[in-house]
């Protein structure tokens, strides 16, 4: 099975171009592929899986993939999937962030001795002057045909309509392609269903400049079985960066999938073999329970590393009960098939016994601590009975936590059914 027939059944692909030369051209040897990420964050999340695994994909096929980190782009700013201008940030916040997303796709490819190439398109682009550009680039885009893409049509359609500055990000993500075509060979780009015209566009230029033929591939959106989009949850983004997003709440995310997503999650966002994965989708009940943990561990070991992953576990165990998983579920998982009884990692903070002398609110622990993002929300938890301190629940808003709540050193609250944190308290 070749990465695009792998790629196919794990549901990766949405469209591609020249299906019978692309397959040629994967089957021939070592393919080059891209996929460009834009740093408007110091961190990747968890909507960025599908094309980081694309590439984790490709590689372990023998393909050699490359990351393309938009630090010249950036500069301007991506209208695909938007309706309005994005934010313009400083050169330094955007190689603040090119920094933060290099590190965290090395956890999920190998970039040593050049089996996958990380790069930064404003090593070219920066360099760029503008009359030869439109000479030797822009001639071969047709204004006409430019704004008939779907990503340009709705910002036309828009109130505040499309920027200048804007429209030239098709230009500038085909001269990338085109670029990695010269200086690697790539001749294949990946990106969201978004990026189809900005993909299409560079397959032309590159055509049109060096009558060569190169492909294109665009992944679906993935949706949970409820319809809704996957990687949002009412905390907002599920950062791959551990100060933003926790290992232990990144694990406790997927442990949170819906059954009828299990088998679609793994078949995504981990790289157990599709063969054992599809004799998940008949399982139910505490078994499924069961193909849950291993999805969690699975995803956060790829995240943050099996050290992280026996971490989060450890702490999930310790706090809803050791799990023991069947060696014959998922055999390929290096999940620890054991109940383990490790020290937990939940998420924790510390404070004095003096800042408690005086009483503290509840509500307000919960919002100090995150759990909640404001004193209202805090105390509509605490209203609805889904607020505890050490097991204990939380009765009214305005209840009073002193040093007499202190259990073994520390103060345990929980959220609803299956979020903590843990304050330590220091003399």
């Amino acid at each position: 099975m070749n990465v695009l027939e792998e790629l196919e059944k794990r549901g990766f692909i949405e469209n591609k171009t020249h299906d019978k030369e692309l397959t040629d051209y994967i089957e021939t040897g070592k393919a080059t592929c891209y996929v460009g990420f834009d740093p408007t964050a110091s961190s990747l999340h968890v909507g960025h899986l599908i094309p980081i695994m694309s590439l984790a994909h490709m590689q372990r096929h023998g393909h050699r993939p490359i990351a393309l980190v938009g630090g010249g782009t950036a500069r301007i700013g991506d209208p695909s999937g938007r309706t309005e201008l994005r934010q313009m940030m400083t050169y330094e916040t955007i190689e603040q962030n090119v920094a933060g997303i290099k590190k965290q796709l090395s956890h999920f490819l190998d970039f040593s001795d050049g089996h996958a190439i990380l790069a930064n398109n404003a090593d070219w682009l920066a360099k760029l002057e503008y009359i030869p550009f439109l000479r030797e680039i822009g001639r071969h885009f047709s204004v006409n045909r430019m704004i008939k893409f779907e990503s340009y049509k709705q910002r036309l359609n828009s109130d505040e309509g499309l920027n200048f500055i804007e429209f030239n990000y098709m230009l500038l993500q085909s001269y990338d392609f085109l670029n990695l075509f010269d200086t690697h060979q790539c001749r294949l780009q990946m990106g969201g269903s978004d990026q189809w015209g900005n993909i299409v566009a560079g397959i032309e230029l590159t055509r049109k400049m060096r009558q060569e033929t190169v492909f294109g591939m665009t992944f679906p959106l993935i949706t949970k079985s409820d319809g809704t989009k996957m990687g949002k949850t009412a905390k907002g983004a599920v950062w791959l960066d551990p100060a933003k997003t926790s290992p232990y709440e990144y694990f406790q995310f997927w442990i949170n999938t819906q059954d009828a997503d299990v088998a679609k999650f793994m078949k995504l966002f981990t790289l157990l073999p599709l063969q054992e994965i599809q004799e998940v989708e008949s399982i139910k009940d505490a078994a499924i329970n069961q193909a849950k943990t291993i999805l969690a561990y699975e995803a956060t070991k790829l995240a943050h590393g099996r050290e992280e992953a026996d971490k989060a576990l450890a702490a999930a165990a310790s706090m809803f009960g050791a799990r023991e998983i069947p060696a014959t579920l998922l055999p390929s998982s290096t999940v620890p098939r054991k109940a383990m009884r490790t020290e937990a990692s939940v998420p924790s903070s510390s404070m004095s016994v003096k800042e408690l002398e005086q009483g503290i609110a509840a509500f307000k622990l919960f919002q100090m601590t995150g759990l909640c993002a404001s004193g209202g929300e805090a105390k509509r938890l605490i209203k609805q009975g889904g607020a505890s301190i050490n097991g204990n629940k939380v009765t009214s808003f305005d209840q009073i936590v002193t040093p007499k709540d202190i259990q073994e050193g520390s103060l345990l609250l929980k959220a609803g059914k299956k979020r903590f944190h843990k304050i330590e308290i220091n003399d």
